[in-house]
């Protein structure tokens, strides 16, 4: 864990270093930026678990959600009023969604938020993770728990731009499928983020 710990803590730094003012749903589609809003504070989980592979925690969303059926996502959520801020929000959510315990998890940092098109700014909170936890998705939220081997998402060459018609506008946005798990969207562009900061 000590060299894994070294080169997350690195990409937090150079992160940081960079004065990087975040990323947003908007970076590929500045033609549909909305302007100023009210954005709403949320926090996800980049939780990276340890082992002779260390793997990033994914999700795949419950296909009956009103909001984002079936996409892939990181543990997490709105902050709520009984929450500290976006770290312990992230934190909550894990462990309602994948019942990952506290007690498993170090958080190391924050990235530079993230806006999203639906009016979220997500803060994502990278942590180790001990591997061996009792994971079960929530019924509710999440239909599978899946991960992905860190150095996949560390290569900038794995993500693709694409883009899709939405509201009579070309949309773009980042993709790094991995199996059958088509990885898209806010989640792909804070991986992106990751790639770019981590060694």
């Amino acid at each position: 864990m000590p060299d894994l710990r070294r080169r997350l803590e690195g990409a937090l730094a150079r992160a940081a270093g960079g004065q990087s003012a975040g990323s947003s749903d908007f970076d590929l589609n500045r033609h549909v930026a909305p302007g100023a809003r009210k954005l709403r504070a949320a926090g996800v989980l980049i939780g990276v678990e340890d082992g002779a592979v260390p793997q990033v925690i994914l999700t795949k969303r419950s296909s009956h959600l009103r909001h984002h059926p079936g996409q892939i996502a990181f543990p997490g959520g709105k902050v709520e009023p009984e929450d500290s801020g976006p770290v312990d929000a992230a934190l909550r959510e894990a462990e309602e969604e994948i019942a990952l315990s506290r007690a498993h998890v170090e958080v190391l940092g924050t990235f530079p938020a993230h806006e999203t098109v639906t009016a979220f700014t997500v803060q994502p909170v990278l942590a180790l993770v001990r591997p061996g936890f009792a994971e079960r998705p929530e019924a509710g939220e999440v239909d599978e728990i899946f991960r992905v081997p860190l150095d996949f998402l560390a290569d900038p060459a794995n993500y693709r731009i694409e883009g899709r018609r939405w509201q009579g506008t070309l949309r773009r946005y980042y993709t790094v499928p991995w199996g059958p798990y088509y990885i898209w969207g806010a989640t792909a562009r804070m991986l992106r983020g990751l790639a770019e900061w981590i060694d």
